[in-house]
């Protein structure tokens, strides 16, 4: 009878702790993936799915906006610096976590 060599068995443990980890991440990846797109799905009964509004629309697009912009205009929004219809309300409700998300996961979205 052939025995497993102690080296062995810790280069299988190793490589089985390691796939492991891989896929714990990659999960995890998609379940932030899946949260910041609904986050910034609120946008969407304005400003079109995606943050990608139709063509001649008086309301802005959002997708592929540079992240810093965004959030400034949020901010300004929140405080009431710059003029809006509802944004103030909108933003008011809004973390800065939630600003953050929304403003990264536009300014990452491809046009």
């Amino acid at each position: 009878m052939k025995t497993t060599s102690p080296q062995l068995i810790r280069l299988l443990t190793i490589s089985a702790l390691a796939l492991s980890f891989n896929a714990a991440t990659h999960a995890q990846d998609k379940v932030t993936t899946l949260h910041n797109r609904a986050t910034a799905a609120m946008c969407a009964n304005c400003h079109g799915t995606d943050g990608r509004t139709t063509e001649g629309s008086a309301i802005p697009s959002l997708v592929g906006m540079p992240k810093n912009y965004m959030v400034l205009q949020l901010k300004a929004f929140k405080d009431g610096s710059r003029p809006a219809t509802v944004m103030h309300q909108i933003s008011k409700g809004l973390t800065d976590a939630q600003v953050d998300t929304i403003s990264s996961y536009y300014a990452t979205t491809k046009r």
